[in-house]
């Protein structure tokens, strides 16, 4: 259940990112019920690779830049999620999925974004 309900929250940060920031997008209609309908699936697509990333890369590399994270008191960590985000944009664009992040500052904001509605739906929903 807690792969399920991390799929979930990714897909709600990314819905969430992609409806604030310029820079994160879904290819297709930008308003309405065909909206829904066009973007749903490559939303959970997205979400997928996210979470997969999240789960077995992302360790890693917190691991390896450990030191680095330890000198700036955790703020390195943003850049470990930009990244994570941009490796996922490199993903869903060879799945041609449709999604789009352009350049770092978009992914550092949208990292940002997708981590607080994360914590907003653990509040409400809380991970049992």
């Amino acid at each position: 259940m807690g792969f399920l309900y991390k799929l979930l929250a990714y897909a709600a940060g990314l819905a969430a990112a992609a409806w604030l920031l310029e820079g994160v997008r879904f290819n297709g209609p930008d308003s309405g019920s065909v909206e829904v309908q066009e973007k749903l699936l490559p939303l959970l697509g997205v979400a997928l690779i996210l979470t997969l990333v999240n789960t077995f890369i992302r360790p890693i590399l917190s691991a390896i830049s450990f030191p680095i994270t330890l000198i700036t008191l955790g703020l390195f960590q943003l850049v470990i999620n930009a990244a994570m985000l941009l490796l996922t944009d490199r993903i869903a664009e060879g799945l041609d999925l449709g999604f789009k992040v352009v350049g770092l500052w978009p992914a550092l904001l949208g990292a940002i974004i997708i981590t607080v509605v994360g914590w907003l739906v653990d509040a409400v929903v809380g991970d049992e």
